[in-house]
């Protein structure tokens, strides 16, 4: 993961005729939580609930949320984009149109779906576009795939909060997209719970030093 830099051609999205052409059989993945326990599949417990996050590189941000108490569990894969079943390396040419995202599953009695939308806003830069940091590229964007009318409310006014405390900051408006979730593709075993097998592996998370009250 340390030449994971995408040159500045691959800061566009491919067109249909662009893309790879990708698979029909999913990849194979990691069926348990390393850390949770808890099934990487669905069908989830009765009453979950779930959001898809895209902030950079999905290592440090699939930790960030698992750690959250109600959570019932994470997984990190690809969406968003057009190629079926990519690989990794797929994804990292700029030529699948997929984000790096983690799917999390949650239980709203315990975490609302609010407090998840404030810990994304505050732990990365909503406003780079089709970058994080130092990580250049579409997959690096940042993303909301939501899975109710409910949630794509929530984030649509917590985005407008967020975009309007980022420039009352001195710093640009939020780029973040916000969509009904597309197809969730699992990425590969040695990706899931990276930072629990590789506690000093890469993690480029980092916030905006803007907070969003309220939650």
């Amino acid at each position: 993961m340390f030449s994971r830099r995408i040159p500045e051609d691959k800061m566009h999205l491919p067109t249909a005729e662009q893309a790879l052409p990708g698979r029909t059989q999913p990849m194979a993945t990691t069926q348990t939580h390393t850390v949770l326990g808890t099934s990487l599949h669905s069908p989830f417990p009765a009453g979950m609930q779930q959001g898809i996050f895209g902030m950079g590189c999905f290592w440090g941000v699939e930790r960030l949320f698992w750690k959250i108490p109600g959570v019932h569990t994470t997984a990190v894969g690809y969406c968003g984009g057009l190629t079926p079943n990519p690989s990794y390396e797929e994804v990292c040419s700029g030529m699948t149109g997929h984000n790096e995202v983690v799917l999390v599953v949650f239980d709203p009695n315990e975490v609302s779906f609010e407090e998840l939308l404030k810990t994304f806003w505050e732990n990365h830069d909503p406003s780079q576009g089709m970058r994080q940091g130092n990580d250049i590229g579409t997959q690096y964007r940042s993303g909301i795939y939501v899975s109710s009318p409910a949630h794509q409310a929530a984030a649509e006014v917590s985005k407008a909060t967020y975009s309007d405390l980022l420039m009352q900051a001195g710093k640009q408006p939020v780029t973040t997209e916000i969509r009904t979730a597309p197809t969730f593709y699992y990425a590969e075993p040695y990706h899931q719970q990276y930072l629990h097998k590789n506690p000093g592996g890469y993690c480029n998370l980092a916030g905006t030093g803007v907070c969003l009250p309220g939650y």
